[in-house]
């Protein structure tokens, strides 16, 4: 008897490990590996750019929606496709006009007040993305040629920043 309830607790106990392992490894694939940084500026004309440093595999575009807590709720704002996949170093393209080098999947809708959008990078296979940057119009207003905003992630949690775009260049991809 004694063998048959310690038989039956070793078994509970592995199938305790099995499950909590197959849920270890469901969590862990939920995510796409980030290895690029989005950000905003705007060019001398006053045109919103979508700037994105690729700190080292590739992107291949990148889509604007309309951040909502249900995510079943998000609305494309606007989608860009590189004509070539985005490699290592910092790329820009306006995202109101058409562009060298990219297709415009969707068109960009009017900005409203009162709404976050949120840009982000994505590679066709879902093996790489970008952080992403959220912002609102009057964050826009803010945004001077030559500067970016991004949202940077260190060890004690995000924040959204604005910093010239050699210091986004030289240090985006070194926050952690």
């Amino acid at each position: 008897m004694r063998s048959t309830v310690v038989r039956a607790r070793v078994l509970r106990r592995l199938a305790a490990v099995a499950a909590v392992g197959a849920m270890l490894t469901a969590l862990s694939g939920c995510t796409v590996p980030v290895d690029a940084v989005a950000g905003l500026s705007v060019s001398a004309d006053g045109h919103l750019l979508g700037v994105m440093l690729v700190c080292g595999h590739h992107i291949d575009g990148a889509t604007l929606y309309v951040a909502d807590p249900d995510p079943d709720r998000e609305v494309t704002a606007g989608a860009w496709t590189a004509s070539h996949p985005l490699t290592e170093g910092v790329t820009t393209w306006p995202l109101d006009t058409p562009s060298a080098g990219w297709t415009t999947t969707t068109p960009l809708r009017p900005l409203a007040a009162r709404t976050t959008y949120v840009l982000y990078g994505w590679t066709k296979d879902n093996s790489w993305s970008s952080t992403s940057v959220d912002f609102t119009l009057p964050d826009r207003t803010a945004l001077r040629p030559g500067t970016v905003l991004y949202d940077r992630v260190t060890e004690d949690g995000e924040s959204t920043v604005t910093v010239p775009l050699a210091e986004f260049k030289s240090t985006a991809c070194d926050d952690d």
